[in-house]
């Protein structure tokens, strides 16, 4: 199945024979200070250093995220929107919790956006799933229920059965515009959680063969040594069925693991990225 997302002039197809898709998480204020209060005084000049980083780090789509408290998110988030698109051609995923973050995000976005993202609870659904039907966007949505996340992988497939046929069955999106976040939590809570993870990915991906994508960072959470379990975890949950992912792409340790994971699962015909990228690094400054 394949979820295709585009700017004005750029369009990317999320697939299980498709490169893995890289959406950098880096324009998003939580967890910095400096950029939080520089955004509640209306100063968006930070975003395009984000931006070049990102590009360069070979993110194929950016997650943008305004939630700054005590600030105008929705008005923050459209002219963030605006300023990126003016900045790349990469497709983006409008970040929001604020339903009028979102519906000011996608109506200054140009092009197919994906929006990040829903829950199982039926008023989120109800409140987000017309903004992703109206703007004809595609959506990420959670497998959980007023704010509990299921321990059983089995009981997410079951909220992901829930929103789906809400989605399809009641608001005509297509199934493709689907992606689901199967949770993904930090190793060092519970030695256990990355394997429900997984299993979350495999039964999803056997019974919808929907795309799926997740924080990266979170299973790292609190751990030493992050960017080497993110670099073994990503190339785990790709072999089970994970299409994409948020994560930080100015990281090439992380980065190189998922394609080298490209070209192992066959989606690098003939090494060409994997060579061009190696050329790449051997040219002088």
């Amino acid at each position: 199945m394949h979820t295709t997302v585009s700017s004005a002039t750029r369009e990317v197809v999320i697939g299980p024979d498709q490169p893995f898709c890289l959406i950098g998480e880096r324009i998003n204020p939580t967890g910095r200070k400096v950029f939080a209060e520089a955004l509640r005084a209306g100063d968006l000049s930070r975003i395009a250093v984000d931006v070049e980083q990102q590009v360069a780090g070979g993110a194929t789509m950016l997650d943008v995220n305004m939630g700054v408290p005590l600030a105008d998110e929705a008005e923050l988030l459209a002219k963030a929107v605006t300023m990126i698109q003016d900045l790349t051609d990469l497709p983006l995923c409008i970040d929001s919790s604020v339903v009028e973050a979102l519906e000011a995000g996608l109506s200054a976005y140009r092009g197919k956006a994906l929006v990040n993202s829903v829950t199982g609870e039926r008023e989120r659904l109800d409140a987000i799933l017309p903004l992703v039907k109206e703007h004809g966007a595609a959506v990420i949505a959670l497998p959980n229920e007023e704010d509990e996340i299921p321990d059983d992988p089995r009981k997410r497939l079951e909220i992901t059965r829930k929103i789906v046929d809400v989605a399809v069955g009641e608001y005509g999106i297509p199934l493709e515009d689907i992606v689901i976040d199967p949770l993904a939590m930090p190793i060092g809570a519970d030695s256990t959680l990355v394997r429900k993870t997984l299993d979350t990915i495999e039964l999803i991906r056997d019974e919808f063969g929907l795309n799926m994508t997740l924080g990266a960072s979170n299973v790292s959470f609190g751990m030493p040594d992050r960017h080497a379990l993110g670099s073994a975890f990503l190339p785990m949950a790709m072999t089970c069925g994970l299409t994409s992912a948020v994560m930080d792409v100015r990281t090439p340790q992380i980065v190189e693991a998922v394609k080298a994971a490209d070209l192992l699962l066959g989606n690098d015909e003939w090494g060409a990225a994997w060579i061009a990228a190696h050329r790449a690094k051997k040219q002088p400054a």
